[in-house]
């Protein structure tokens, strides 16, 4: 199955019509409402308290943080988080990890600054053990170099997907070893050279784990247009996509999951804003329907 979400403002002053858009894209049978996380800033939501009153207040859409900021919270807090969250919503839920990228911002929050391999050695940590953390089964003692816990029993409820923004070629790897998604950095498409050079180190890393590459599945973050009518250029001379009409947006996604294997997208308007209330209605009424009907044929 195809994934289709939205990914919704955490600006404190727009918290009712963020609220207001996640009902609406749950109703109109989208799969994924995506937050940012950067807890450092006082004018965004908690990316974690704005997921859980999404999830009460819809009743399908799975929500995800995309991506967790790992460094301020700590993986068996996280993992505690997650089950709770899952449990409360019918495993309505989908676990972006990320390694952390704005230092100096999350120091400001008193978290010890890791050097990048630091971070990355973290990042694998928090991963392997939140993954422990969830589906019941014997208490875990962990003791690495960054967690360290004791004869901790794990909820019952199972740990949800996990996927990552990985961007650096180490923490591509680790995605190929210990994760079940990536969302490539940079809103970056099946056609940009980051894709071409980043997807072979993940499945290499897979490999090398004993896993299948497609294990690990790739989902985009997607900005651009939804036009009423047809775009004469849907790419810019940088390569990126612009957008285009519903019918133009319909043929560029098929062919993504037919040619390139994605399964999946999450819509933002231009320039990674939060898409309006019109997009989220042709993307859902539109254009999602579409592709899952090409698809399946």
């Amino acid at each position: 199955m195809v994934l289709f979400g939205i990914g919704g403002s955490t600006a404190v002053t727009s918290a009712r019509s963020t609220l207001r858009q996640a009902v609406l894209a749950d109703r109109g049978g989208l799969d994924l409402f995506s937050v940012s996380d950067h807890p450092y800033n006082a004018d965004r939501l908690d990316a974690y308290a704005e997921i859980g009153v999404v999830l009460g207040r819809t009743e399908r859409i799975s929500g995800l943080v995309s991506v967790t900021n790992l460094p301020t919270r700590p993986a068996p807090m996280l993992a505690r988080a997650v089950t709770s969250l899952s449990a409360l919503s019918g495993g309505r839920l989908v676990l972006g990890m990320g390694v952390g990228g704005l230092w100096d911002d999350i120091a400001r929050l008193g978290v010890t600054k890791l050097s990048p391999g630091q971070a990355v050695r973290a990042f694998e940590e928090g991963i392997r053990l939140v993954k422990q953390l969830g589906g019941g089964g014997a208490p875990v003692t962990f003791d690495g170099e960054f967690y360290q816990v004791t004869n901790l029993t794990p909820a019952e409820e199972a740990i949800p997907p996990v996927w990552t923004g990985s961007v650096g070629p180490k923490s591509l790897a680790v995605t190929g070893r210990v994760a079940d998604g990536w969302m490539p950095g940079h809103a970056a498409d099946w056609l940009s050279e980051r894709y071409r050079t980043s997807r072979p180190v993940i499945d290499e890393a897979a490999k090398e784990a004993g896993r299948e590459p497609a294990d690990v599945v790739t989902v985009y973050n997607f900005p651009g247009r939804i036009t009423a009518e047809p775009l004469t250029k849907t790419r810019g001379d940088d390569g990126r996509w612009v957008g285009g009409s519903p019918a133009q947006w319909t043929e560029e996604l098929t062919g993504a999951v037919l040619e390139h294997d994605a399964k999946g997208f999450v819509l933002f308007g231009p320039g990674g804003r939060p898409p309006t209330d019109d997009d989220v209605a042709r993307w859902a009424g539109e254009i999602a329907p579409a592709v899952r009907e090409a698809v399946a044929k």
